[in-house]
């Protein structure tokens, strides 16, 4: 059993320090001091560590640079901010103009341990994919579930199963020909880790043991790639489902976005 501490340590050392090598095809990054500044096809997002050693002057210079590089860009940007970062970067956010989403929960598993034989309920089917046309599909049951325009999801999980083909797995749930839930595992190169992404579900089918087997399902397929564990930014519907099933909380993790709207 690892402690908090193990367990938010090697995250930080090989989660948030391997995300400029594993960036999809259609992501482009450019370093500012501390803070990894980069463009992707829906908005901007940005990746921080060592902040400590910044002056207040100096990390509100690096905020106000990445508001000015994406305001001439004309777009909105986040940046990715966790419970253990320096204590005043909310604050300062806040300052520039930035607004806090919704936060979410770090929670890391044990591969292995997570791998169940979970079954989705009678009625619905989970199988893998590669396929455009199922991710084209995907992209609409998240924009009916969030109700934004989800659509450059697709092309966003078509660039990363051609950047690592052998780490993304892409699964579908399907119940009577609709697609009723997703959710994929992004290998993280050079890392034990496995991220689990998706898992979002047609409100009528919510409840169900879905999202369960869908985790089940990654499992497996994480162990069978040898990876070690498996991280989640949960939100709060799916936080407790997966610390019952031996998911432990790291940390959380809060976006703050800047939008030229506001």
């Amino acid at each position: 059993m690892h402690t908090h501490r193990d367990l938010l340590a090697v995250h930080d050392d090989q989660v948030r320090g391997s995300i400029e090598v594993r960036m999809p095809l259609t992501w482009t990054a450019q370093w500012d001091g501390p803070l990894l500044r980069v463009t992707t096809p829906a908005q901007g997002i940005a990746f921080a560590k060592d902040l400590e050693g910044l002056s207040v002057t100096e990390l509100d210079l690096l905020i106000q640079r990445l508001r000015d590089y994406f305001s001439k860009r004309g777009e909105a940007v986040e940046w990715k901010t966790y419970g253990h970062d320096r204590p005043d970067l909310p604050a300062r956010l806040r300052l520039a103009g930035f607004n806090p989403e919704e936060t979410e929960t770090v929670v890391i598993g044990n591969a292995a341990e997570l791998a169940t034989d979970a079954e989705p309920p009678h009625g619905v089917i989970i199988r893998e994919t590669t396929a455009r046309k199922d991710f084209d599909r995907i992209a609409y049951m998240e924009s009916e579930v969030w109700g934004k325009d989800w659509s450059w999801l697709a092309e966003d999980l078509a660039s990363r199963c051609e950047t690592s083909p052998d780490d993304v797995a892409v699964l579908i749930a399907e119940a009577d020909g609709q697609v009723v839930s997703a959710a994929w595992l992004v290998g993280l190169p050079g890392t034990e880790f496995g991220g689990l992404w998706g898992g979002s579900t047609l409100k009528q089918w919510r409840g169900k043991g879905i999202y369960r087997a869908l985790v089940a399902r990654r499992a497996q397929i994480a162990v069978s790639l040898r990876m070690k564990y498996l991280v989640v930014d949960a939100s709060d519907a799916s936080s407790p489902i997966l610390q019952r099933l031996g998911f432990q909380k790291v940390t959380t993790t809060t976006p703050w976005v800047w939008s030229p709207r506001t």
